[in-house]
C-alpha cells in the first residue's frame, strides 16, 4: 500500500510493515508492480527477493506479483516451482515430496514423471524425464513473464516441451 509517496509492505500472517526500496536494476521491481495495479492503488499479493533491514525492505527481483491475491504458504519439498500458460490452459507442478513433475492441460490427461532436482545455470533452470513413452521437457528463464490473463507478473519465462508439443507460460519459486 502506499502512504504519502512511501510503499509499505505488510508480511503475510504479521501485522508488522516494512518500507519498501526498490534496489533492482532499472527498477524493474517497481515496474512489474505497476503493470498489475500498484500505480492505480490495487491491492496485490507479492513474493520479492531482497534484504530486509530494520523496517526496510530492500527489494532486487520479483518472484511473483498479481492483483487481488492472498498469502500463500510457502511451497517447501511439497512444491520447489509452479508454471502455468493459456491458450491452451495448462499448469505444470514440481514436487520433490511427491516425486513427480505434474502436467495437467485443459482437456487431456495429466501427465506425471519422476521428479529430479532441476539444473540450474546462468539464470536458465532446466529438467527432463520420461514415462510411458511421454517426454517433457521444461525450462524457465529467469526473466520477468506477464501474464494479462491472470493480471499477474513472474520471474521466470517457462517452456514445456511434452513430446514435441511446445507450451508457453510464466513460473516462479516456491
Amino acid at each position: 500500500m502506499k502512504s504519502g509517496d512511501k510503499l509499505v509492505f505488510a508480511p503475510c500472517r504479521d501485522r508488522s510493515y516494512a518500507t519498501f526500496e526498490d534496489v533492482s536494476n532499472g527498477q524493474q521491481v517497481t515496474k512489474a508492480l505497476n503493470l498489475v495495479g500498484l500505480e492505480t492503488g490495487k491491492k496485490l499479493y507479492v513474493e520479492v527477493l531482497g534484504i530486509l533491514e530494520n523496517s526496510l525492505l530492500k527489494a532486487s527481483e520479483i518472484n511473483m506479483a498479481r492483483s487481488e491475491g492472498r498469502c500463500q504458504l510457502p511451497g517447501g519439498q511439497e512444491e520447489v516451482w509452479r508454471a502455468a500458460g493459456n491458450e491452451p490452459g495448462w499448469a505444470l507442478v514440481a514436487s520433490p515430496a511427491n516425486e513427480m513433475v505434474m502436467l495437467k492441460r485443459q482437456g487431456k490427461p495429466d501427465i506425471s514423471v519422476p521428479y529430479a532436482a532441476f539444473k540450474t545455470e546462468a539464470g536458465v533452470a532446466q529438467f527432463e524425464a520420461s514415462k510411458d513413452n511421454q517426454k517433457l521437457a521444461v525450462r524457465f528463464e529467469h526473466k520477468q513473464c506477464r501474464d494479462t490473463m491472470a493480471d499477474a507478473v513472474y520471474g521466470w519465462t517457462a517452456t514445456v516441451t511434452l513430446n514435441g508439443q511446445v507450451l508457453k507460460g510464466c513460473a516462479w519459486q516456491r
